[in-house]
């Protein structure tokens, strides 16, 4: 398979998982504010680099179930940055909307990949996971940094193209762990 494949394969996996969650829990998580995505997505990362510090996990998910979640809530995190934060469970939206924008996104994602990865010629693949994760994490930084700026730039990429990033280089990851599965 090559990256492009490998990408949809498991944009599947990560689709599903939300598809299923938006059953059981609705859009609940609309309630949360862009701060409160990107601190989710900061407790995986967390975990992530813990466990690959540790070299061992006490609970025992493994690091695939947290690259998805990254996913998912990076997809979830551009969502609000477009429809907004609902205020009341009135302004929650149907799962089928939701899983639509979740589609969009992820789309957005791969087409920014595959420009990305044709520049740098995949060069990606050349990387230890471990240095996947610390790019996530401080891309996390850079968006609380934004944040706390209240959205405002002078010259740096804004909110997006950030979430954006983390979801390639979260899917470059989920890529790496899924070849090492599979050889």
């Amino acid at each position: 398979m090559n990256t492009s494949e490998e990408f949809d394969l498991l944009a599947e996996r990560c689709l599903d998982i939300f598809s299923k969650k938006a059953v059981d829990y609705g859009t609940a998580w609309r309630i949360l504010r862009t701060p409160s995505l990107t601190d989710q997505i900061y407790i995986k990362a967390q975990r992530i680099r813990s466990i690959e510090q540790k070299g061992v996990a006490l609970v025992d998910e493994g690091v695939t179930p947290e690259y998805i979640g990254i996913v998912n809530y990076s997809v979830m995190a551009l969502i609000q940055l477009e429809v907004g934060v609902a205020n009341t469970i009135e302004e929650l939206m149907p799962a089928e909307i939701a899983i639509e924008l979740f589609k969009k996104y992820l789309g957005n994602a791969k087409a920014l990949m595959c420009n990305k990865n044709h520049d740098y010629d995949e060069a990606w693949r050349k990387m230890r996971r471990s240095s996947l994760t610390d790019i996530i994490l401080m891309k996390l930084l850079r968006i609380k940094q934004i944040e706390d700026h209240d959205g405002n730039t002078i010259i740096s990429e804004g909110l997006d193209a950030n979430y954006y990033d983390i979801i390639n280089y979260a899917m470059f990851a989920l890529i790496k762990l899924y070849e090492n599965e599979n050889n």
